[in-house]
């Protein structure tokens, strides 16, 4: 194969690659708007501007859509809770670095956020296994605890599996609290309680010692500028 025909082969699957992505982006904006059951391949199609057959060229049906989706966008947070996880940092360090981790992806992408949470659990339950992809993350928190229990982190009647379990549970009711609306995603102040109230109820009810548990929070920060200057305003 000559210099331009490798250019030439290497520029098509850049493009293929590129087609692909602009699907699936379409694909999230769609069952974010519409829903699952509302979604038809033919408005996906309409979103990212291809023709309508382009999208069966890449996925054979909605099912498998909404199943890259989930794979997509699930390994992509798994590898970044992993980074966290296995990194350096105490405990409450990196409970609190996971729950960043998880809100970040809602503040850089709510609407995949959405479908990850509310389209995959009412799409049948045939493709997307939820349940396989929540334990590979509920392994790798327990894997972590482990080690912070052998430490003396962790009180030592935790069970580590279960307090994983409890850990992811919390994060994914509080994103399924935002993305019903009961928090405005502007209000970066309640992001913040939001964020903290999750890690910090956890590692409340988990550490060996609870001193560690409730640091300074920019929330709280701005909650004692608040109220100084409120206590200055009585006094003059």
């Amino acid at each position: 194969m000559s210099q331009q025909q490798s250019s030439n082969a290497a520029d098509g699957g850049g493009r293929e690659g590129e087609r692909r992505r602009t699907i699936l982006r379409a694909a999230i904006n769609v069952f974010a708007s519409k829903g699952y059951h509302g979604c038809r391949i033919a408005d996906v199609a309409k979103e990212a501007g291809v023709a309508y057959g382009l999208v069966y060229h890449y996925f054979k049906n909605k099912d498998e859509l909404l199943e890259t989706v989930f794979e997509t966008g699930w390994s992509g947070f798994v590898s970044r809770v992993s980074a966290v996880a296995l990194g350096e940092g105490t405990l409450a360090q990196k409970v609190r670095g996971i729950t960043e981790v998880a809100f970040e992806a809602y503040r850089v992408d709510p609407r995949a956020v959405k479908v990850l949470i509310l389209e995959i659990a009412r799409s049948p339950g045939g493709r997307v296994n939820r349940q396989t992809a929540f334990l590979d993350a509920i392994r790798l928190c327990s894997e972590m605890l482990s080690r912070a229990q052998a430490q003396g982190e962790l009180r030592p009647e935790v069970d580590p599996q279960l307090a994983a379990a409890l850990f992811f549970g919390n994060i994914e009711m509080g994103f399924t609290a935002l993305v019903m609306g009961l928090v405005d995603p502007r209000d970066t102040e309640k992001l913040e309680r939001a964020k903290e109230q999750i890690a910090g109820s956890f590692l409340h009810g988990v550490l060996a010692v609870d001193g560690d548990a409730d640091p300074e929070v920019p929330w709280k920060k701005e909650q004692g500028k608040s109220a100084t200057r409120s206590k200055v305003a009585r006094r003059s």
